[in-house]
């Protein structure tokens, strides 16, 4: 269950992350709002994840999720670079997080 807790808080992160895009510096208060929701959501799911899982496994991942969601959504959403070798290092963090997971037990 921590792995599905900590997917949850990964997939906050990210809403909280690009909520931040859309708060144009907290001057619109239902995008500043949502975001608020989506930060103490993220970090709620982190503390339930952080139940079962080591706290190194875990701030990795969620982090990683975090970074690889935010920043397809920064290409598909605000045209930011899709260089060949920005993709190549988020495969790394990918990569990264797979292996934390296959190196973690249950």
């Amino acid at each position: 269950m921590g792995w599905l807790y900590l997917l949850g808080a990964g997939l906050s992160e990210i809403g909280w992350a690009v909520g931040l895009k859309y708060t144009e510096g907290f001057t619109r208060p239902l995008a500043t709002a949502l975001t608020a929701a989506s930060m103490i959501v993220s970090l709620a799911l982190l503390g339930l994840a952080l139940r079962t899982l080591p706290l190194g496994t875990a701030y990795a991942v969620w982090t990683g999720i975090g970074t690889i969601g935010t920043v397809v959504l920064g290409i598909l959403l605000f045209e930011e670079a899709a260089t060949a070798f920005r993709l190549a290092c988020l495969g790394l963090i990918l990569a990264g997080i797979v292996g934390l997971k296959l190196a973690t037990p249950a």
